[in-house]
């Protein structure tokens, strides 16, 4: 048993003063499982299939919403509605987090699903400014604010659900899927826009190619809709560890924000850490990467998009195994090899990236997307970890929203005006070295979460079988710490 998961156990037998019960331990049902964990991974490729569309047909967009201007101003009104999404996450996430702990995490991920894939759909839609003028931007932008604002309660709420569904054992390897989600959705979009590029002639797209992707967002939202429909509250939710926790929720029923940032600050920063670390090398890869490639390197956009797929390819084949390789090593080992890998080879990578050859950026992107996979795989798991059951949503709508707006969707803007002040095109390079500093500060600190219950969570078993073991192991566990006990007042 690691120290982490005995330490844990020992003060719950203390508090308790006997060994666990059965009803003491919860076992988790495989079907339910498979559903919970499935209908939440479907919201995050949901999310990321839109970001992919949108960044792949992003100059198509600025030619059709904003026809009159010049093709850079194009581009830049473009990523600027883009970006209105990332203004109204944290909203999102001071909106949705609180409800999700009040009213329940499946009925606000029910709201979310469907309120982003009506913003994807809505897009496809709108008319074009040669028929209806100004309002067609105007309506582009509400639709990513609806987008953004329903994010800001997605991730936080994916995480904290398929988190409280999976046996202790196995949480890092289940919640990956969230993320292998993330990362099939950004493929599956950009590679949908690349094969409509090579398919269509420039008209076609301009005239309705471009709808394609986001209209495709209908179906499969009405889909994700139904699977979480379909899903039970999270036992974590439906039982509360005890009446502490009931009336710390009720406490903060009537301010949530205030009570989270002054009674949960340190979780809250290292929540912050995390997710910088992890969306910065996320949005250096999947945003800024096809950019440098074609503005600074000056390589084709063909070129550029398949590079970026290929790392997005090689992080879904990764993802899952380095989820799993948390649960046996912890989540920190795998933080701080990353974070580190990151300060040693950020330079090296982009050195490749630059390269005139066809293979070596190939091996820079692989490089750059491994380390991005060793910060995705355990964060679905570790995140919710830090915060108890009773403000875990909103906690995490807080901590995650936050960080993405200020540090992850400012990422490619960032590195783009330091290259273009300093003339250094190895700026992108430097800045990801400085977030695995942070990451490294971060984990030290971290608390070591593999296998250890969450807080505010009954114990999470994924069969009578280790329920009956953990149920022994506590029994052992609580008469060897009553001897020791009994030893010391001996002494």
């Amino acid at each position: 048993m690691p120290h982490q998961v005995r330490e844990e156990l020992a003060r719950r037998l203390r508090r308790s003063k006997r060994g666990f019960r059965k009803e003491d331990v919860q076992i988790v049902e495989g079907p339910l499982l498979k559903r919970a964990v499935g209908a939440s991974a479907l919201g995050n490729c949901m999310e990321w299939f839109d970001f992919g569309v949108y960044s792949y047909l992003a100059a198509t967009i600025g030619k059709v919403f904003f026809p009159g201007a010049s093709p850079g101003a194009q581009l830049i009104s473009s990523f600027a509605t883009f970006a209105a999404a990332f203004v109204v996450r944290p909203l999102g996430g001071l909106v949705f987090g609180p409800l999700g702990d009040r009213i329940g995490r499946q009925k606000v991920l029910a709201t979310t699903m469907i309120m982003m894939a009506a913003g994807t759909f809505l897009i496809g839609l709108i008319p074009s400014y040669a028929t209806i003028g100004i309002a067609a931007p105007i309506l582009l932008l509400i639709a990513r604010i609806v987008q953004g604002f329903s994010t800001g309660g997605e991730y936080g709420g994916a995480t904290t659900f398929v988190a409280e569904y999976s046996p202790d054992r196995r949480r890092g390897f289940l919640s990956s899927w969230l993320d292998f989600g993330t990362f099939v959705g950004y493929a599956l979009g950009s590679a949908l826009v690349t094969v409509l590029n090579l398919a269509l002639t420039d008209d076609q797209m301009l005239s309705w190619g471009w709808r394609l992707p986001f209209l495709i967002a209908g179906p499969l939202g009405v889909i994700g809709l139904y699977m979480r429909m379909k899903l039970e509250e999270s036992p974590a939710f439906q039982q509360q560890l005890d009446e502490h926790e009931k009336s710390m929720a009720q406490e903060s029923a009537g301010s949530e924000f205030k009570t989270i940032v002054k009674t949960h600050w340190r979780p809250l920063l290292l929540c912050m850490g995390i997710v910088l670390l992890y969306n910065v090398t996320n949005y250096m890869v999947t945003g800024y990467l096809p950019t440098y490639q074609t503005e600074t390197v000056g390589r084709s956009s063909g070129f550029a998009d398949i590079l970026v797929l290929i790392g997005m390819v090689w992080i879904v084949l990764l993802i899952t195994f380095l989820g799993r390789l948390s649960d046996h090593v912890g989540r920190r080992p795998l933080y701080a090899v990353g974070a580190a890998a990151m300060i040693v080879l950020a330079v090296p990578s982009f050195l490749l990236l630059k390269s005139s050859s066809t293979w070596e950026p190939v091996v820079g992107v692989l490089i750059l997307a491994t380390l991005l996979a060793c910060f995705a795989a355990p964060s679905a798991a570790t995140l919710p970890a830090l915060f108890p059951t009773a403000v875990r949503y909103a906690a995490m709508g807080i901590g995650f929203n936050f960080a993405v707006a200020a540090f992850g969707g400012t990422t490619p803007l960032v590195t783009e005006a330091l290259v273009n002040v300093t003339g250094d095109d190895l700026m992108p390079a430097y800045y990801l070295m400085l977030a695995g500093v942070i990451g490294l500060v971060t984990v030290k600190f971290l608390p070591e979460s593999a296998q250890v219950p969450l807080d505010g969570s009954q114990p999470m078993v994924g069969s009578p079988e280790e329920q009956r073991e953990l149920i022994e192991s506590s029994h052992d566990l609580y008469r060897f710490a009553k001897q020791r006990s009994k030893a010391g007042k001996a002494g």
